[in-house]
């Protein structure tokens, strides 16, 4: 079975993000990357399809040449090659840019089944693997917690958590899955996958090896303009609730409930 994750590094999620001068963008000096959660979850299930019923797994990735990191961090886990779109002309590129030139890339492969992210924890739009699916014109299913390939490799059945329940869907093969935490938890790479990982194939491509004119992607091709970022604004100072009694203390919260808080 040929096997593709998409995959998006992000900036860890302990990182003290700083938005810069012309507040549209972070300031990236610095900044620790990493792999996007949910993207590890997504090359996790990859592993243990390839491990149930064979075949291969691909890691693609898209963005400058430190996102190899995230795709070396996939192969020493175990996936057997990458494939990363660097360009220039890629800078700003939304999530419609990003899944044109993921489909563009996946539509010279062969595979069976595609696994992402719900979503990057960095921008939380969770809209490229649906827009990777419609592209490709194949069935999607997103946010799964759970995942069975059938022993032939010709469908799958997903479970997605929705209020009060879980649907379970099947759907044949080619389609796109995209992955919610707690469809599995994320092995670690061990030492002899690291040391693997470095000889395994990773192949660079631009823009123009796709075919893809620049001016499809980039701010200028983008749908999304980002109009300007501003920092959460801070907390106010928690109140200590004053009280001889438990009592005393019940009645003073109830005060401030009303008076200051204007709750009840």
């Amino acid at each position: 079975m040929n096997i593709l994750v998409c995959l998006k590094q992000v900036p860890d999620t302990e990182t003290q993000i700083r938005i810069a001068p012309d507040s549209r963008a972070i300031v990236t000096d610095n900044i620790k990357w990493v792999m996007n959660p949910y993207d590890e979850c997504a090359v996790e299930e990859a592993l243990r399809i390839k491990e149930k019923v064979g075949g291969e797994v691909t890691i693609i990735g898209v963005g400058p040449q430190r996102v190899t990191e995230a795709i070396r961090t996939a192969l020493a886990m175990g996936a057997d090659k990458g494939i990363l779109v660097d360009d220039p002309a890629l800078t700003g590129t939304d999530s419609l840019g990003i899944a044109k030139v993921l489909a563009t890339v996946i539509k010279e492969l062969e595979y069976d089944i595609i696994l992402c992210g719900k979503q990057g924890v960095d921008d939380d739009y969770g809209v490229v693997g649906s827009n990777v699916a419609e592209l490709l014109d194949i069935p999607q299913v997103s946010v799964v917690v759970k995942l069975e390939v059938s022993d032939d490799g010709s469908k799958i059945k997903a479970h997605k958590e929705v209020e009060g329940g879980t649907y379970v869907i099947e759907a044949a093969l080619p389609a796109l899955i995209t992955a919610q935490k707690g469809l599995n938890e994320p092995r670690y790479a061990s030492l002899p996958g690291i040391m693997k990982a470095k000889k395994k194939p990773l192949d660079i491509k631009t823009l123009a090896d796709l075919g893809i004119d620049a001016g499809e992607v980039g701010e200028s091709g983008a749908k999304i303009q980002v109009v300007e970022l501003t920092p959460p604004e801070k907390r106010a100072a928690g109140k200590i609730v004053e009280g001889e009694t438990p009592e005393e203390k019940a009645a003073n919260l109830a005060t401030l409930l009303r008076e200051e808080a204007k709750i009840v």
